[in-house]
């Protein structure tokens, strides 16, 4: 932990501009006149494993620490921060917390060589109370936001409650779509059963991080794609055409996995934890 906290001293000191960077130092004894010699080279690691650590070691220094002060000093309601890796969102109870926030946010950046993303940083008004403070105004619905590959949008349940609904980024989900089509058109002669293995293996995937409550209905634009797409290889390659529908759907049975939400509620995953007060 010394170690770790030393390097993260260094950090600051030097103020990296290009994030992450390391610098590694060798030592290499010279045989002619057995001195030492010791070269120092920079490595920008942009996209490496190490990535994303020191990123969180730079930003623990430059952002949580200073925002666990500010929450403290000079917010005036309460205040919510969430951060993974360099991606955050913060969520204040009055506006003028927001605006103050914001603005000390990008002078705190700035001393360390670091700025905000022009397109991704924005303050918009969203909660339980958006919809109807927004209406009263004469004003849409509350804009949405996208944060770890879900879009969050302000909805109601159909008992006229409240909800945070989480759906797949539409970009997101063409893009991975697009990538599939491009990996079926090159395993159009392989087997029936090899693909219909690897596009299960492609689903469940899917399913693993996306399959959240009130995201049914984008799961199911995605699983009828890759059935969409499927089924367009499969004609091209042969005399696939004649087969009926329902054969196709013994096929998507067979192979493909059921649509099911994986990660419920927190209310519903942990409730036996907190009924019996472990939480």
């Amino acid at each position: 932990m010394r170690h770790l906290q030393s390097i993260c001293k260094h950090l600051l000191e030097n103020s990296l501009r290009r994030l992450p960077a390391i610098a590694i130092r060798r030592r290499q004894r010279r045989p002619w006149d057995q001195s030492i010699q010791e070269t120092a080279i920079v490595c920008n690691i942009v996209g490496g494993a190490i990535s994303p650590l020191l990123a969180n070691v730079f930003l623990h220094y430059v952002f949580d620490l200073w925002i666990k002060w500010w929450r403290k000093r000079r917010a005036c309601g309460e205040v919510v921060v969430i951060r993974y890796a360099d991606d955050f969102v913060i969520g204040f109870e009055r506006k003028d917390d927001a605006q103050r926030c914001l603005d000390d946010l990008r002078t705190r950046f700035a001393k360390f060589g670091l700025k905000l993303h022009d397109k991704k940083t924005r303050l918009i008004e969203f909660g339980r109370h958006a919809a109807r403070r927004r209406q009263a105004r004469g004003k849409s619905r509350p804009e949405t936001f996208d944060f770890l590959g879900f879009t969050h949008r302000c909805d109601v349940t159909q008992a006229g409650w409240f909800a945070l609904r989480r759906e797949t980024i539409a970009k997101r989900m063409r893009a991975s779509l697009a990538k599939i089509k491009e990996e079926l058109r090159k395993r159009r002669h392989h087997s029936i059963g090899e693909v219909g293995r690897w596009l299960r293996q492609v689903i469940q995937g899917w399913l693993q991080y996306y399959a959240v409550p009130g995201n049914h209905e984008r799961l199911e634009q995605f699983s009828d794609e890759i059935k969409k797409m499927w089924v367009h290889q499969l004609r091209r390659r042969s005399q696939r055409h004649r087969w009926t529908w329902d054969r196709f759907t013994a096929m998507f049975e067979r192979y493909l996995p059921e649509l099911t939400i994986l990660h419920p509620y927190p209310s519903v995953r942990f409730h036996a934890r907190l009924a019996a007060g472990a939480v």
